[in-house]
């Protein structure tokens, strides 16, 4: 793999538009990025979607894409209607049924593979711990650990049994701040006693459950690293995560245009230090000349030997684990079946079990 495929193969990015244009085409002949992020502004309808990303696909050669969206339910559901959208993640828990934890998630995963998403930036494992939290809220299974723990194991298992991979967030925790890292540097007060007494919980229940890909909190937490947010922290990623509580998959940056990072560093520099920190993937989600700074200035560090070739091997390692597991071998999706699978009565059923249980 040459050093520009090798850059392209460590960044996940997002785009403008509802289709791949020419310009988008030129630039992922050129750039070769690992993996796309769908939103809402990228989807109509369900045909459009599978052509999307049948589109997509064809452009990424021999390597599939790890194709992702943030579909946890409620207030960040990024499907169009026509889809089985399920509430919050605190409804689905309300409850206490795994087993309606895992049929939610298997529906979603169903109906994600139907048109081409092979990833879900779900489930949050942030434990909602501060009410003035302006960021989780409903988004969080609950309040205590135990709680996020079994609820997190069964979407993670409802969604990786139905080939769709899970994405844990947001390591190692965003429930017990205070601001929103799209628009600040949260910082996270607690003493590492009470961070791995509960907020780490859930996190390394989801590791012993089998969660492949794990996203970063642009949070700083002086009690673990005194000067980085986690997505800047080799003591955090590497010292925690990765030997302590012994993650052996991918770790996924946030996204790197949050505020919380972009306000403190440019976009290139943040790349490489997240690197540098044990990060995988790297996230940039909206503005192309971003992705370029942000693959360019990986390609960069690459070729000085900024960043070591051992843990690039390593990470790129993780990478083609989960693509040969969710991604390959990869199919075209014939949209003629979407109706058989997409918004269908028996998902519904399911959707209203839940809002019966749960007394909506």
């Amino acid at each position: 793999m040459n050093v520009s495929k090798l850059a392209g193969q460590l960044c996940m990015i997002g785009f403008e538009g509802t289709e791949v244009t020419p310009d988008l085409r030129a630039w992922m002949h050129e750039y070769q990025p690992g993996g796309i992020i769908l939103f809402s502004r990228n989807l109509v309808d369900p045909a459009q979607i599978a052509h999307l990303t049948n589109d997509l696909q064809a452009l990424a050669g021999d390597i599939p894409l790890l194709i992702a969206i943030d579909q946890e339910g409620g207030r960040v559901s990024r499907l169009p209607s026509g889809f089985t959208i399920f509430p919050p993640a605190a409804t689905v828990a309300q409850p206490g049924s795994t087993e309606l934890a895992y049929q939610a998630a298997a529906v979603t995963a169903k109906e994600l593979r139907a048109v081409g998403i092979n990833m879900n930036m779900a489930p949050v494992l942030d434990i909602h711990t501060n009410p003035s939290n302006p960021i989780i809220g409903d988004r969080a299974f609950g309040t205590e650990p135990e709680q996020v723990c079994l609820m997190g194991a069964a979407t993670i298992a409802g969604l990786h049994d139905h080939r769709v991979l899970a994405c844990g967030k947001h390591f190692p925790g965003h429930g017990d701040t205070s601001s929103d890292s799209h628009l600040e540097l949260p910082v996270v007060h607690a003493t590492r006693e009470r961070l791995e007494a509960v907020e780490l919980r859930p996190f390394q229940y989801a590791i012993d459950h089998g969660l492949q890909t794990m996203m970063t909190a642009h949070v700083h937490y002086p009690a673990l690293d005194p000067e980085n947010p986690a997505t800047l922290s080799r003591t955090i990623l590497s010292g925690m995560l990765r030997r302590q509580m012994g993650f052996p998959g991918v770790i996924l940056s946030d996204d790197l245009e949050m505020r919380a990072i972009l306000d403190h560093s440019k976009v290139g520099d943040a790349a490489v230090r997240s690197l540098q920190a044990g990060v995988d993937m790297l996230l940039v989600c909206k503005t192309r000349t971003l992705e370029t700074d942000t693959i360019e200035a990986v390609r960069r560090a690459i070729e000085s030997h900024e960043l070591d070739p051992v843990s690039l091997e390593a990470s790129l390692g993780r990478i083609a684990s989960v693509k040969q597991r969710f991604a390959h071998p990869y199919q075209p999706i014939d949209s003629t079946s979407i109706p058989y699978t997409v918004g269908i009565p028996a998902h519904h059923e399911v959707l209203a079990h839940i809002q019966d249980h749960a007394r909506i």
